[in-house]
């Protein structure tokens, strides 16, 4: 009866690997967590993500040849969480993972005009967009083969993204609109660290925007600009099992 159980313990224990010095003395043991993390083909998750967004602004003709004013955008913090699906295109030693990583995202953007003959101080005004915004990334994530415990890996793809509310601080003062929906490339480097009970990776993307979300309007800060895309550099903290 001893046998069976003897069996399943063997199963349960998770491989060492001894690590020795150059004279063959044991310098210490290291537990691979989660051993058979690869042999699932899906892996959920959360992640939490504080990082920094701006506007990328571009000037236009207007504004080089009137030069009235100018507009400089200004790097504010944001926040986001969302959940994890990751789906591993092909065998169990493939390193190629499909990731869908849906969430939401307050951000903040704020955007500074300043005429150019500076007289009265309330002549500088700031734009500020504040919006909710749902994001729905499709990325392919790369990784290395695993050693010990931690697996570097690189990731990209893109990402629509729907503004659900948007909040501006003046709007009487309303300068500058942008739409709603936009899309961004997405490429960035991460971390896998494995626990015993979770994998906890941490990761920093970079995000570029691929449509220009400025609302033509009549009026000479909006003429004064080309194109209005976000830029975002995000840290996002992500947990799996």
């Amino acid at each position: 009866m001893a046998l069976p159980f003897a069996g399943q313990a063997q199963q349960r224990r998770r491989p060492a690997k001894a690590s020795r010095s150059r004279g063959g003395n044991l310098k210490g043991v290291t537990v691979a967590n989660l051993s058979n993390y690869d042999d699932r083909w899906f892996h959920p998750g959360l992640y939490f993500a504080p990082g920094f967004s701006r506007f990328f602004i571009e000037q236009s003709a207007t504004y080089i040849q009137r030069q009235a004013l100018t507009a400089n955008s200004i790097i504010s913090p944001d926040f986001g969480v969302g959940i994890i699906g990751d789906a591993r295109l092909g065998n169990s030693s493939s390193p190629f993972i499909l990731r869908f990583a849906p969430g939401v995202n307050f951000r903040t953007r704020r955007i500074e005009f300043k005429p150019h003959n500076l007289t009265p101080p309330d002549s500088v005004f700031t734009q500020e967009v504040s919006s909710t915004v749902v994001d729905f990334p499709l990325l392919l994530k790369y990784q290395s083969k695993r050693r010990g415990n931690t697996r570097m890996y690189m990731i990209a793809g893109v990402k629509p993204s729907v503004s659900v509310t948007t909040r501006r601080s003046d709007l009487l003062r309303n300068k500058v609109q942008v739409n709603d929906n936009d899309l961004t490339l997405e490429y960035g480097v991460g971390l896998d660290l494995f626990y015993p009970l979770f994998k906890f990776a941490p990761e920093l993307r970079f995000s570029h925007g691929l449509r220009n979300l400025l609302v033509d309007r009549p009026d000479l800060y909006s003429r004064s600009l080309q194109s209005v895309r976000t830029n975002t550099v995000t840290l996002y903290l992500n947990i799996q099992n």
